[in-house]
């Protein structure tokens, strides 16, 4: 691994068995995963056809849980469609197949849950593939549109960010809107059935490099504390994951303008965002409640959960770590 906190991060690319590992390795992910897929299997209910765009930055380890719970609905599968975009933040984890090796792998998997399955790759203008992931967003934003996403009046629409929020700007320029905002004015546009969001649960977007220090401080001892409680301190997994969080530290509090990478918002503050972008938030069912716990049985005792207001808080020794909204 090599990295100068700015954009030449480089890392080993995972095979998809060791991105499985990756994600089980503490429910940083699969607790957003868990809530995530209980919130938009209720959303979808009733529906014969499911259209999901997928903002996310574990190439699609979310859905194969989903699938399984669709093709068991009582009134039969729905027909379902994943769209992701082609462009992605350059962020671990990464992987060594491409987004359409990983669309075939899960139209496999669809195949022999007999769901009906289509995925799609979002391309990007070719002339931007050797630009940044923020000028290859802001390309995407145009393309975001009920035509060129081929939107159905008779499909529920569901946006998936997971994990994804923190990499658009949230600085304005002048008078014009930021990257996050104008993100959720287009999905706003699309007339969702449901977003479902997830992200840490940290504030670390101050102008303030002291501020930063300090926020860095406060939590992101909770993942090196994690790893600590299971797994020695010479193991690969540790290694590298632990590796990832020192890069994540190093650009969150020595670089600024778009080489500053990632701007987490409080889950608090990115609801409030959402809900001043038109969307009203809405409670998780008593049946997701309880996936989520009993997943997070599977791991160590620190961790927990908590409501607070209409999100789900993964915790770890009562601390946030990761919220759901």
């Amino acid at each position: 691994m090599n990295f100068n906190g700015g954009s030449m991060f480089q890392r080993r690319l995972m095979t998809v068995t060791e991105l499985v590992g990756y994600v089980d390795l503490i429910p940083w992910h699969r607790f957003g995963f868990c809530a995530s897929n209980g919130a938009i299997f209720k959303a979808v209910e009733g529906y014969g056809k499911v259209h999901i765009l997928d903002f996310s930055i574990t190439h699609c380890m979310q859905w194969p849980t989903l699938i399984d719970a669709l093709a068991k609905r009582p009134e039969g599968p729905p027909s379902l469609r994943i769209t992701v975009p082609s462009c992605r933040p350059h962020v671990p984890p990464l992987l060594n197949v491409s987004k359409e090796e990983v669309g075939h792998r899960l139209a496999n998997f669809a195949k022999f849950r007999d769901v009906p399955f289509e995925f799609h790759v979002k391309d990007d203008d070719p002339c931007l593939s050797n630009e940044t992931f923020a000028t290859q967003f802001e390309s995407l934003l145009t393309q975001l549109t009920r035509s060129q996403l081929d939107l159905r009046d008779d499909e529920a629409l569901v946006i998936n960010c997971q994990n994804w929020l923190r990499y658009l700007s949230d600085e304005t320029k002048g008078n014009t809107t930021t990257v996050r905002d104008a993100f959720l004015d287009v999905i706003k546009g699309l007339n969702p059935r449901i977003i479902v969001v997830v992200d840490e649960d940290c504030d670390l977007s101050a102008s303030s490099l002291s501020s930063r220090i300090t926020t860095c401080f406060n939590y992101l001892w909770i993942p090196f504390d994690a790893l600590e409680t299971f797994l020695p301190k010479d193991s690969r997994q540790r290694l590298e994951y632990e590796s990832d969080i020192g890069h994540k530290i190093e650009n969150i509090v020595g670089f600024e303008g778009f080489r500053r990478t990632e701007r987490l918002e409080s889950g608090v503050k990115l609801s409030q965002r959402i809900n001043d972008a038109g969307f009203v938030s809405l409670p998780f069912c008593e049946d997701t409640i309880k996936e989520v716990k009993s997943l997070l049985d599977e791991h160590a005792s620190g961790w927990g959960m908590k409501r607070e207001e209409d999100m789900l808080v993964l915790t770890w020794k009562g601390h946030n770590s990761v919220f759901a909204t």
